[in-house]
């Protein structure tokens, strides 16, 4: 261990401030400190000392632990106070604080060095003695519950008994000689479930509570919203020791979060809630529903204004928009945390444009302060104001969206309903950070207990899930499965609609409609094609995806899957005649028929996409997937045999299942598929040539530009390539000749096996593109079947941290890219302005766009919905190359 290594930062050290070793908060601390806002004085704890803390089979470092008590003399000394003191008693807050914001998902205590002795010194100096001991029960409450692992349950359920026995509403009507029964009972409970007294040196409770924290770095909640997020778990968390301030001192205190902006519209606002005599946690827990914060400016006009300029000086210093924890004590405001705020992403794309607007930043700076993920929020259906059902109840819309669902009332049960495939919807009181993974795997959340800065709006805003909070009409009754809203009585698995966005639900499902996207999200968008050096194009397989994508910015098709034509219910019988032919001209016969279908899908096609290019694939799946299900047939065939045993139709489904037992494979993943398929059977792909070919020459007759490239599947050899080029250039010729028209056209190959990717300086011999299929080439690479490995054990793979992330989700750049920059450069080496891109579900992920990016392919193509996230991916990725190559310059004096 290196004896000098600095474990701890006080938050005025001029050397602090690293976001990696302080975490956010910590290093948001130190900055706000450090230009003279009004924060609590305290130090951090390293996320180095956190990793070292686990590399010693968790145990704190003695160095840090030296350090650790250094810095809590320096924190008693600028304080006047003293940890365990009685007449003038230190007490802290212990915070966690990950390099990413990782909200409610780690453990807090507050009032940190409350004992028996030291509540009656808090009781004197204040003169409070309700305000000491209440502060006292929420240490034992919070201390036992993050430390001691006593669940919060047992606590809360002695003070709902208590005040139902009083006939209290809130916890502010108790007086301070019943917190101290309270407080007694509760010390019951330590000792009976945990098994020890509560302890009541205070640096035995710092350092317990430190190594919680840590702790806390590995707990499920954590760990399930970091691969939700994709935060590595390396990183680690610091902890921030901060001296207390309180909100709970009377009706001149209060606590609260405010954002600098409508984290749900991004208006420009102040917004936020806050509650008069409280600690944070009741805030952010959901216990009490807070006032809004505009109603302190009547309340506390002077605090307003102080809390409305800091809000203003955060946001330009931090050139976004901030969300910020307070707290009000006897009259003065306390800092405690300023961090970037979660937003929808309406509200991120308005506040991006605003800020440019308002010269606090510039449009590159815009272009990466939204998350090209979030996008997807916003081209996803919303109720239609047209409908005429009457609303059920109506609470506060914390993130907007629409869903349907099955009412559930339990984390667990959502995610298990959600993984069967049903969509529900979570009902609670309140969420905690333990209901993670319900909110995560439920179509929308709803709690009848706290406001739009409680757990669930915070969380559910950041996945772009909807959700309502607040909504006190639901009258929740978990043990009866079932929530009442005046006479009307709702169970288990009944179907309900919410609009996070108004914060209303009805029973029932209501229809949705497309979604409408703002002047801001098409400039943002304007910005992005403005900066990008990569072309974002879509996969479109008939006219209508190709109009989306061209709404939605796309700058041609980069795959068009011609199976898909094929698989249109009223051409299968001719698809499979085609099929089961027996002879060359039966095959003729049924290819004759499917060449004009063929013909008129890319006429539609062409004429949509108005010159741009298009990629076209041939026929590429296993003949099988157009046959009739061989289980089925063997039943069938079976009844006939016992029913009907000399009927006709038994001798067709007979020789039905034998034609599909003799075309059945064992791998069709890997058998007579792609080129494979043109190779035996080219007069298939001869026909589709044709079809593009005559397509052309219609379309060019109504003066519209025709762009194709023709792609060639699943090529593992340059000779499959060089003799499917040859059949298409061929077909082109005799359609020039019979139309007399000249066509241009490019024609390349997908790259899907590692075998081409190692080849491709050969097989870029015959290609003038190459498309990367990476959802095969990634198959092939690992050898994952796709479907079964996402069914069986690839999320256990990630869950275990095997695998970092999902392979077929986002691309693996270790092994899989390693492919794909082969097969780039080698084709590049024998073709160097050789066209490259990607096509499969990695094209519109942003950290596979980025991967491609840095290999200077020329485009990626993903799904309509997605080119708006592509297009916005890819600037990023622009704008990142170039201010990493700013720092590669030399720099001269």
């Amino acid at each position: 261990m290196d004896k000098n290594k600095n474990f701890v930062f006080m938050f005025d050290q001029p050397e602090s401030g690293k976001k990696e070793l302080l975490g956010g908060k910590g290093a948001n601390l130190a900055e706000m400190t450090r230009i003279g806002l009004p924060v609590p004085y305290g130090f951090t704890i390293t996320t180095t000392a956190c990793n070292s803390y686990y590399e010693a089979g968790q145990v704190i470092p003695p160095e840090a632990e030296v350090q650790v008590l250094e810095a809590l003399h320096t924190l008693e000394m600028k304080t006047g106070k003293q940890l365990g003191d009685p007449s003038n008693p230190l007490l802290v807050s212990v915070r966690s604080g990950a390099v990413h914001s990782m909200p409610g998902m780690m453990d807090t205590v507050l009032n940190l060095g409350m004992n028996d002795e030291t509540v009656e010194g808090v009781a004197k100096l204040t003169n409070n003695p309700r305000f000491a001991y209440d502060s006292y029960r929420r240490f034992i409450q919070m201390f036992s519950d993050v430390v001691l692992d006593v669940d919060n349950f047992y606590f809360e359920q002695l003070l709902e008994n208590t005040r139902t026995e009083k006939g209290y509403h809130s916890d502010t009507d108790f007086t301070a000689e019943e917190w101290k029964q309270v407080i007694e009972e509760f010390k019951k409970i330590v000792q009976r479930h945990a098994k020890r007294s509560f302890p009541e040196d205070p640096k035995e409770q710092l350092f317990l509570t430190i190594n919680a924290v840590f702790d806390s770095w590995n707990n499920q909640r954590a760990i399930l919203y970091r691969r939700l997020h994709n935060i590595p778990s390396h990183l680690g968390t610091a902890v921030n020791i901060q001296s207390m301030v309180f909100g709970n001192m009377g009706d001149d205190s209060g606590t609260g979060v405010a954002f600098t902006r409508n984290p749900s519209t991004g208006e420009a606002n102040l917004y936020g809630e806050y509650l008069i005599n409280a600690q944070g946690e009741d805030v952010v827990a959901g216990i009490r529903t807070p006032q809004p914060i505009a109603s302190l400016q009547q309340e506390m006009p002077d605090v307003y204004e102080q809390l409305s300029e800091t809000c203003q000086l955060l946001e330009n210093h931090y050139k976004d928009m901030q969300d910020i924890e307070f707290t009000v004590e006897r009259g003065k405001l306390f800092i405690l945390q300023t961090r970037t705020g979660k937003r929808t992403a309406q509200a991120a794309i308005r506040i991006a444009v605003e800020l440019v607007r308002e010269n606090i930043m510039d449009k590159r700076e815009a272009l990466t302060r939204v998350d090209p993920d979030q996008l997807n929020q916003l081209l996803h259906h919303h109720i239609d104001p047209n409908h005429k059902e009457t609303q059920l109840a109506n609470g506060l819309p914390a993130s907007p969206g629409a869903a349907t669902g099955q009412v559930v009332f339990d984390a667990n049960e959502a995610e298990e309903l959600s993984k069967s495939g049903k969509k529900v919807i979570l009902v609670r009181p309140e969420t905690t950070p333990d209901d993670i993974h319900g909110i995560v795997a439920a179509q929308a959340t709803v709690t009848s207990r706290g406001g739009m800065t409680s757990h669930a709006a915070v969380v559910a805003r950041g996945m772009g899930k909807a959700c309502i909070c607040g909504c006190e009409s639901l009258k929740i009754h978990l043990e009866s499965k079932q929530f009442h809203v005046g006479t009307t009585t709702v169970n288990h698995g009944d179907v309900i609609t919410i609009d996070g966005s108004t914060g209303e639900i009805f029973l029932g499902e209501i229809p949705m409609i497309e979604p409408q996207l703002s002047d801001e999200f098409q400039l943002l968008l304007n910005w992005a094609d403005e900066e990008t050096k990569m072309d974002v194009r879509a996969n479109a397989d008939n006219p209508e995806d190709a109009a989306k994508a061209l709404e939605f910015g796309a700058g041609g098709i980069g795959l068009c899957r011609t199976e898909h034509m094929f698989m249109d219910p009223s051409r299968i019988p001719t698809v499979q005649s085609m099929i089961l032919s027996e002879t060359n001209e039966e095959r003729k016969d049924a290819l004759d028929k499917l060449l004009p279908m063929q013909q008129q899908d890319f006429e539609g096609i062409f004429e949509t996409m108005q010159g741009y290019p298009i990629t076209v694939r041939l026929l590429d799946p296993p003949l099988h997937e157009f046959l009739p299900d061989k289980e089925e047939l063997l039943v069938d065939v079976t009844k006939l045999q016992i029913s009907n045993p000399r009927s006709k139709d038994l001798q067709e489904k007979q020789n039905l299942l034998r034609k599909v037992r003799v075309l059945e494979e064992s791998n069709p993943m890997l058998g007579h598929r792609g080129c494979r398929l043109g190779m035996i059977h080219p007069e298939i792909y001869e026909m589709q040539a044709k079809a593009i070919f005559y397509a052309m020459s219609s379309v060019m007759k109504k003066g519209i530009k025709v762009n194709p490239e023709i792609m060639i599947p699943l090529v593992s050899h340059v000779n499959e390539l060089k003799d499917m080029r040859q059949r298409v250039i061929h077909v082109g010729e005799q359609v020039q000749q019979e139309t007399g028209q000249e066509f241009n056209y490019l024609i390349g190959t997908m790259i899907e096996t590692p075998r081409a990717a190692l080849t491709a300086d050969q097989i870029a011999e015959e290609a003038d593109f190459f498309s990367f299929g990476t959802n095969d080439l990634t198959q092939t690479t690992f050898g994952f079947s796709r479907d079964d490995a996402e069914g069986k054990f690839l999320q256990h793979y990630v869950e275990q941290d095997v695998l970092q992330q999902n392979p077929f989700v986002s691309l693996d750049q270790e092994g899989v890219g390693k492919l794909v920059e082969s097969g780039v450069k080698l084709g590049r080496d024998t073709k160097p302005a050789l066209k490259t891109g990607i096509c499969g579900e990695h094209g519109g992920e942003k950290e596979s766009i980025q991967f491609c990016f840095d290999l200077g392919m020329d485009y990626v193509s993903c799904s309509p919905f997605r080119v708006p996230a592509a297009r916005l991916a890819t600037a990023q990725a622009t704008i990142r190359n170039e201010e990493i190559n700013k720092l590669k310059e030399p720099q001269y004096n």
